[in-house]
């Protein structure tokens, strides 16, 4: 047999998607992979059926259909002021996974380096490896994840071709203030790089947190490349719709990488994800609201529980400080969670650059009964499992 890649000879399995696994084996209520376990809005369902019985079950455009990107075009600049070409500045992709992917194949060459904050959502470093480039760790420090500057530029000096900023940040739940994005902005333009991000939770915040799109600053949305998806603000994970945005040139790059990837996101789903495009802004008040009351809900308990925790600025998930417990291997905690308390996690290292042992992440994109059902399994946490 000839050997197999090298470049993904180190690779594992989703932590993540592992956690469900393991979750759906004991029974457990999964807080690992962040989905919710509510439905969409009524009137994308409502036109999801109306769209099974007309002619939308062929290939749309390669890089998006033209009424979805016209809609996505003007929901982008009603919320962050930068104006879009649907034509030009838009691809839809599979998947905020894919628009990422589709991003880095488009700009780095193998031998590139990339700079990744860490905790980082786990697929950052692996498309910069499937891409052939370097990462460059940043850590972002915990409780509150600040990042230095200094060591920033001392990143920067090393030439990376890009950056990638998730903002609000999954997993810790910080939000990028306008001054922290500047500092990135401008190094990105003092060394000539690109800024790849990801905002997906953009529409999931707590106030008086506010999302400062990147693309928005000044001199930025020339290279700035946004990945996005509908996957998080309209509760559709499963239909797999995402976005690039950027200037023509990139965007004329990223559509033959998309074509070659994926060939094209789903047709119907693309049609009927056009009516919550079209919402008002009404909805986005009440998705806010909504995640609000399961944050405070979830806080509350964990606090009546006594398990420290991270509070996230916005996005859905909360870091639980496991040291207490004495664990050497925050996975072998997240299986007993699972098995011996039944309830989900993900192990925080899968997150982290750094040798960091102590956290487990859960999130709150739950109905509150399966929340509050998580919160009594965890209040025996400490008669199910004993520090080690």
């Amino acid at each position: 047999m000839p050997q197999l890649s090298d470049r993904t000879a180190n690779f594992t399995d989703s932590v993540i998607r592992r956690m469900t696994r393991i979750s759906n084996q004991y029974g457990a209520v999964n807080l690992s992979q962040g989905f919710p376990d509510f439905e969409p809005p009524k009137e994308i369902l409502n036109r999801l059926a109306e769209v099974t019985k007309e002619d939308f079950h062929q290939y749309s455009i390669t890089w998006g259909a033209q009424n979805f990107r016209e809609a996505l075009a003007r929901k982008i600049q009603h919320f962050s002021g930068v104006e879009v070409n649907p034509n030009e500045e838009l691809v839809v992709t599979c998947g905020s996974t894919e628009a990422m992917m589709a991003a880095m194949m488009s700009v780095t060459n193998p031998g590139d380096k990339v700079i990744v904050f860490s905790p980082f959502y786990e697929n950052y470093g692996a498309d910069t490896i499937l891409s052939g480039a370097q990462p460059i760790y940043v850590p972002l420090n915990p409780p509150e994840f600040n990042f230095d500057p200094n060591v920033l530029e001392e990143a920067f000096r090393q030439k990376p071709k890009a950056i990638i900023v998730c903002n609000p940040s999954n997993p810790c739940g910080k939000v990028f203030t306008r001054s922290e994005l500047e500092i990135i902005a401008g190094l990105a333009k003092k060394y000539d790089s690109f800024v790849i991000t990801d905002e997906v939770y953009e529409h999931i915040l707590y106030k008086p947190n506010v999302h400062t799109y990147m693309a928005s600053l000044p001199g930025m949305k020339e290279r700035t490349i946004t990945c996005n998806s509908l996957s998080k603000t309209y509760s559709i994970t499963g239909w797999r719709l995402g976005y690039v945005q950027a200037n023509a040139e990139i965007i004329e790059r990223v559509k033959k990488v998309h074509d070659f990837l994926t060939v094209g996101a789903a047709a119907p789903l693309q049609e009927a994800a056009v009516t919550g495009l079209n919402f008002g802004d009404d909805y986005y008040k009440d998705l806010q609201e909504k995640y609000t009351h399961k944050r405070n809900l979830f806080l509350k308990g964990l606090d009546d529980i006594g398990l420290r925790h991270t509070n996230p600025q916005g996005a859905y998930y909360i870091l639980i400080d496991i040291s207490e417990f004495g664990y050497k291997s925050d996975m072998e905690f997240a299986e007993d969670l699972a098995r011996k308390v039944g309830v989900g996690a993900v192990p925080g290292s899968s997150f982290f650059k750094e040798a960091e042992n102590r956290y487990v992440r859960l999130h709150f994109a739950k109905k509150d009964e399966t929340l509050n059902e998580a919160l009594n399994r965890l209040s025996q946490i400490r008669n199910k499992i004993k520090e080690l």
